[in-house]
């Protein structure tokens, strides 16, 4: 999407324009970096449909626009795209109404439409307990070097134990970790929202473990407040997550695990299950996954059916 060739100057200018309002407001990196990319498909769109300017979006284009979406083809892996994607894609029309009207344009077109929920959670790629704890066993031999290992293990507790989400776990300072408090505070979540996440005495070890005997043998460490360093001493970013996750997999040799689609997001769609399992209050949950709506967080109770039905 982002190789889309736009024409016209005022679309190109308005992109530049709206990416840096992101930057500006604070939205999460990912955020700023894809909602003009989603963006400049809307515009490359209306090109296609003869219009020259932002004063041809109404209310019926954006849905004309959507029902094309939703029967194109995903770009990448082929097929159609998924609910998460078509969401993105309402979600990047959602900030630049946003974005005009906090530039006094008179525009109010709608972008609620035909509402997508995130129910496209494969309940068989959700771990249970016991292969969660196979893939902290694991990272005892994810990598030959004990300091991956302890990164590795530490990156499980954040991603699984605490929640958080890539971009939220890509932005921690080792500051971050409150170890008197036994809080993580998340400074950057989504949508620049704060909060703290509550951490036990055992996942508190394991990133005491990490941050002062793995930590300090990596390049440069002193040189960077980032909680997750690479090898060249800098914030470690979401590819090598992805990859270290992997690793971790992967030295799990166990065919069950390694036949499942399991994402970092899926750790958290795993410990919100688990929570739920153990009698937890969605309301609770709702606070620690950090959820604007209880809406959000109610999908895991038919997961939890679906499970037990299994």
């Amino acid at each position: 999407m982002k190789s889309l060739q736009i024409q016209n100057t005022a679309f190109n200018t308005i992109l530049s324009s709206f990416q840096g309002w992101l930057g500006v407001q604070l939205y999460a990196t990912d955020t700023v970096y894809n909602m003009p990319i989603h963006l400049r498909e809307f515009f490359h769109y209306l090109e296609a449909k003869g219009h020259e300017g932002i004063e041809y979006i109404t209310t019926n284009l954006v849905t004309e626009y959507y029902e094309y979406l939703s029967s194109r083809k995903n770009k990448t892996r082929g097929g159609a795209l998924s609910n998460g994607s078509l969401n993105k894609h309402q979600q990047s029309l959602k900030l630049f109404l946003k974005y005009l009207k906090e530039h006094s344009a008179n525009f109010n077109f709608g972008v609620h439409l035909r509402t997508e929920k995130m129910n496209d959670i494969d309940v068989k790629d959700i771990l249970s307990i016991n292969q969660m704890k196979q893939l902290f066993e694991a990272c005892s031999y994810s990598h030959i070097s004990s300091r991956y290992q302890l990164r590795d293990k530490a990156m499980l507790v954040i991603l699984y134990s605490c929640g958080l989400r890539r971009n939220e776990a890509v932005m921690l300072d080792i500051s971050d970790v409150k170890f008197d408090e036994k809080l993580i505070h998340v400074r950057f979540g989504k949508g620049n929202k704060e909060r703290k996440v509550a951490i036990n005495d055992y996942n508190l070890r394991i990133l005491e473990d990490y941050i002062f005997e793995a930590r300090p043998k990596f390049y440069k460490s002193k040189t960077s407040e980032a909680l997750f360093i690479n090898k060249n001493g800098k914030r470690l970013l979401g590819k090598s997550y992805t990859d270290r996750l992997g690793a971790i997999i992967e030295a799990t040799e166990d065919e069950d695990i390694q036949s499942k689609h399991i994402t970092l997001h899926g750790l958290r769609h795993s410990i919100a299950t688990h929570f739920l399992q153990s009698g937890m209050k969605l309301e609770y949950i709702q606070r620690f996954l950090g959820h604007d709506s209880l809406e959000s967080t109610q999908r895991y109770v038919q997961i939890v059916n679906l499970l037990e039905d299994e």
